[in-house]
């Protein structure tokens, strides 16, 4: 996958109804990838962590690009204010123009999309088809099942340890964005 432009990518929850930690977590990595210069990558949607981490990246004057399939654009699901709209034929289409996009991937809590994403990232990079660096950042201890989940998964061999490489996790917004524009 070769990288567009200089861009950091963000997964997570298109609810709204979560607790305000994320949201303001969200907002604050929006925030900071448009004060690093990068633009701001997402799945473009007008709820939850995506419209929070959108606005952050336009409250300090960054690009917050929206990557849609048609049928959420026909549905107007879009983030109002975003700077760049792509509408794309599908989800699959969607989620390889987003990571074609990035130099890194920050991966907010979120649902099963969410995590599809993250785990299809995941393994392109254990691939070798995505070269970004992927950061979970694991506010409130949200991803802590899931890292539990991925440590039985190599205790039991079905992954190699050597895992650790494939993604670093992250307690704050700032050391997220600092880890994914590594």
């Amino acid at each position: 996958m070769e990288l567009q432009q200089k861009a950091i990518c963000i997964y997570g929850a298109s609810s709204s109804n979560i607790a305000e930690v994320y949201k303001h977590d969200a907002y604050a990595v929006g925030e900071l990838i448009a004060r690093k210069g990068y633009a701001l990558v997402s799945g473009g949607g007008r709820g939850g962590l995506m419209a929070s981490a959108t606005d952050g990246a336009l409250s300090a004057g960054g690009e917050a690009i929206g990557i849609l399939p048609e049928f959420m654009v026909e549905k107007g699901w879009q983030h109002p204010a975003l700077t760049r709209m792509v509408s794309c034929p599908d989800m699959h289409t969607r989620k390889r123009t987003m990571a074609e996009m990035s130099h890194g991937v920050i991966a907010l809590p979120g649902g099963v999309g969410t995590l599809d994403e993250l785990m299809e990232i995941i393994t392109w990079r254990q691939l070798s088809l995505y070269q970004g660096n992927i950061v979970i950042l694991n506010t409130n201890g949200f991803y802590d099942p899931l890292f539990a989940m991925l440590d039985k998964i190599c205790k039991e061999h079905f992954m190699r340890p050597s895992r650790k490489r494939l993604w670093v996790v992250a307690a704050t917004p700032e050391e997220a964005v600092e880890e994914a524009v590594k």
